[in-house]
């Protein structure tokens, strides 16, 4: 079964307690510009969107590495960038279409979500349940399930 982080744009409150934990978790430092994960925020339409690396089946970052140093788990799934690989020449950052590939200047190398090993820091630390950690069939299911909910109950009122 594998798992992944579900995010629900609609109960994030852009409190960054995620950034936070990410931060702390993988560097050592409460500092949201170390996080791997991000909270966009619209701000002229009040709404807040945490967005990180979605594991995508066929990364463009791994493919576009010329030094191998970013590999999928196998039983996971996940994408890993393997730092004593790592040149740090940036082309991963370019080829993620989703910007969730990062420089890290301290270090010289690239950082992107790695889901913690399995134990995301952002989902423990999400108050509203915003980001949790769950099976990807069973996200897919919810979200179809919320939206013939939604579809149902419109169908009704216009009976």
């Amino acid at each position: 079964m594998l798992k992944a982080l579900i995010i629900d744009p609609g109960k994030c409150t852009g409190c960054k307690q995620c950034e936070l934990a990410c931060s702390y978790e993988k560097e050592g430092v409460f500092n949201p510009a170390k996080s791997r994960i991000r909270v966009f925020d619209f701000h002229h339409e009040a709404r807040f969107v945490p967005y990180t690396c979605t594991q995508c089946d066929e990364a463009w970052c791994q493919q576009a590495c010329p030094v191998n140093a970013i590999t999928t788990d196998e039983a996971t799934g996940v994408k890993i960038v393997h730092e004593n690989l790592c040149v740090g020449c940036k082309v991963c950052t370019i080829a993620c279409p989703f910007g969730t590939v990062n420089y890290n200047a301290s270090s010289g190398k690239v950082i992107k979500c790695d889901l913690c090993g399995g134990n995301p820091a952002c989902a423990d630390a999400c108050p509203t349940e915003a980001i949790v950690y769950g099976d990807v069939e069973q996200a897919g299911f919810d979200k179809m399930k919320t939206w013939a909910a939604k579809t149902d109950a419109g169908a009704r009122a216009g009976q």
